[in-house]
């Protein structure tokens, strides 16, 4: 089974989402670029990003300040959203099962993925969100939770990945990982992280995954 992450893999949601996160904690009296929450909380849940920058900041959010900004970026994403390059093309190969494990909630896996024509692809009950584990990436309890359920073998599993974080997890969850780079995120350190992370190869372009994955299930 391959497993993908869905922001900066499928859809270039992050772009959009570290801006409105950014213009929230403005807001909220919280100094933090786009540019800094990429580089410091890429690959993470909501939740937990909201709740590690209220503690270091010692200020008081308002208790629904995490559903509030999910909000606002369920509704850029709806007009603004993107697949990524070749995102189709790299679905369409893949004939075996495969499913979606983000960090995002469900919500907004869905809607990405109808908005950039790629939910098609996946069949139902195929979408996993961090929201329905206690630990987040890195921890590897989201990937542990799909394979469960989908009853597929860890280490027959190959996940996609453009973050540390889930790179990191896919490796504690006993899966191969291939790094992803070819996001308009992507930092030029990138590579060299997600190798140190555990990814067996990175790719920069979704037309090199079908070979990435022949090459791994051949190890």
């Amino acid at each position: 089974m391959v497993i993908f992450d869905c922001n900066g893999v499928l859809v270039d949601s992050e772009p959009i989402a570290n801006a409105v996160l950014a213009e929230a904690f403005a807001e909220a009296g919280v100094a933090l670029t786009a540019e800094a929450l990429a580089r410091e909380f890429h690959g993470r849940r909501l939740s937990d990003i909201c709740s590690t920058v209220q503690a270091a900041s010692k200020r008081e959010f308002p208790r629904d300040f995490a559903s509030m900004v999910a909000e606002v970026m369920l509704e850029r994403l709806r007009s603004e959203l993107r697949a990524v390059p070749h995102a189709a093309h790299a679905l369409r190969w893949i004939r075996g099962p495969k499913a979606v494990a983000s960090s995002s909630s469900v919500e907004r896996i869905r809607l990405s993925l109808e908005a950039t024509g790629l939910l098609g692809f996946f069949d139902e009950g195929r979408l996993f969100s961090a929201d329905r584990v206690s630990k987040g990436k890195p921890a590897p309890d989201l990937f542990a939770l799909a394979a469960k359920e989908l009853k597929a073998d860890p280490a027959a599993c190959i996940v996609v990945e453009d973050s540390v974080a889930g790179v990191a997890a896919a490796h504690a969850a006993g899966m191969k990982a291939i790094g992803f780079v070819g996001s308009s995120r992507a930092e030029g350190n990138l590579l060299r992280d997600l190798e140190g992370a555990g990814a067996r190869t990175v790719i920069a372009d979704l037309r090199a995954l079908q070979g990435a994955i022949i090459a791994l299930r051949g190890w």
